[in-house]
């Protein structure tokens, strides 16, 4: 939906089953259409699409799919204005856990998903409307090895100074604004502001002042409240660090993550959480600062079954959960460091204009947080959010 300042808001499909885009447009019509009669009835109202590579491989060679999608946003009253493109392949249902970041960015295949998508969202939105695509923050760190390191990371510079040239193609063609947000997310290649800052000067070392700019307007930062509220950062330290690097901040993802001091209790009752789906990476904090981190929650139990005396004094895991409630009674969770990243826009708008609400994990949530009906908890994060916009002027 459109709010004020040219703000976009939209809720992430990767929510719903999709792997076909016979699947992934099911469940449009069967969710997504849904929330949209109860949060924008009279339209416009946006969509947060993803698209799998097999789902975008079959728009591109069927246009008449391409077509009948275009005439049921037109009859909807939706538009597209935004593609998560992180997950690749199987995003549900079976283990996805580390595999989420394959093909990273040292390969083709993901250099070309990306275009792919940029290429179809181009084709899909409204004339002259801005576009983003998100995508992985490079790779995994467990993926990069210390005697190809410089290696990999020169390809996936490669890479995204490639889509960069792909999208300045496509910008120059429909003469709109088209840009990509890379995920900064826990023990991904850059996980930090500081790393992320540290990552793009190095997309930019060695070019001209020419690309250079091309670079700074087309590539930017996904900045997810959930992951960089897990790396015990505060919003105004983390956008700042970022503005004044001169990093575009492409879209935000508005998540919130689990927080909890550890005592026995709490962990064992944080047992509930675990998954054979996704990675919960565990940050371990002392007086506000991370001073240890966990690839998933079994090595975060292990560790504290044999170390109990050196839990820090709060984890925080990253297991989004729904934004509008808190989680139950043992836990605290992250969601106010997003009226934290709303104030400052409300305080200088026009740095970001496209916002997704993406509580993917519904399907493994314990029952106890979880809303019978998606469509219901979806409806309620729209109205907290939404809440948090108008408290900061922004709708």
């Amino acid at each position: 939906m459109r709010l004020k300042h040219d703000i976009h808001l939209a809720y992430c499909t990767n929510i719903h089953r999709g792997e076909t885009w016979s699947e992934t447009f099911a469940g449009l019509r069967q969710y997504t259409d849904q929330v949209r009669e109860r949060v924008s009835p009279d339209g416009p109202y946006g969509i947060g699409l993803r698209l799998s590579a097999n789902a975008a491989a079959e728009l591109r060679d069927d246009p008449e799919r391409l077509d009948e999608f275009k005439r049921w946003m037109e009859e909807k009253q939706s538009y597209v204005f935004t593609i998560n493109g992180f997950p690749y392949g199987i995003f549900h249902g079976s283990r996805v856990k580390e595999q989420v970041y394959v093909p990273d960015w040292a390969t083709q295949e993901r250099l070309d998903y990306t275009t792919l998508l940029f290429d179809l969202i181009d084709e899909m939105a409204p004339a002259g409307e801005a576009v983003s695509v998100s995508s992985l923050p490079g790779s995994f760190k467990e993926f990069i090895k210390p005697d190809s390191e410089e290696k990999q990371l020169a390809a996936m510079v490669g890479n995204l100074r490639a889509c960069s040239d792909h999208i300045e193609r496509l910008r120059d063609a429909s003469g709109r604004d088209i840009h990509l947000g890379l995920e900064p997310e826990p023990l991904g290649l850059f996980e930090t502001s500081a790393e992320t800052v540290a990552f793009f000067e190095r997309l930019h070392d060695g070019v001209g002042s020419a690309e250079s700019e091309r670079i700074q307007r087309n590539l930017g930062v996904n900045y997810d409240t959930c992951h960089l509220a897990v790396e015990f950062e505060e919003p105004a330290d983390a956008i700042g660090n970022l503005r004044n690097a001169d990093v575009r901040i492409s879209k935000i993802h508005l998540s919130s993550a689990l927080r909890l001091k550890p005592t026995r209790e709490a962990v064992e009752r944080l047992s509930a959480f675990q998954d054979e789906v996704y990675l919960h990476q565990v940050v371990v904090g002392r007086k506000g600062e991370a001073v240890r981190r966990f690839r998933d929650l079994p090595e975060a139990f292990e560790w504290n079954r044999e170390s109990p005396d050196d839990a820090g004094d709060e984890w925080r895991v990253h297991f989004h959960v729904p934004i509008h409630s808190q989680p139950e009674a043992l836990f605290a969770d992250t969601r106010e460091h997003i009226p934290g990243v709303l104030e400052l826009l409300g305080q200088d708008p026009g740095w970001c204009g496209h916002f997704e609400m993406e509580t993917y994990t519904w399907e493994v949530l314990p029952e106890a947080i979880r809303s019978r009906d998606v469509v219901d908890q979806l409806v309620s994060e729209y109205d907290w959010c939404l809440n948090c916009f108008r408290k900061n002027g922004l709708a």
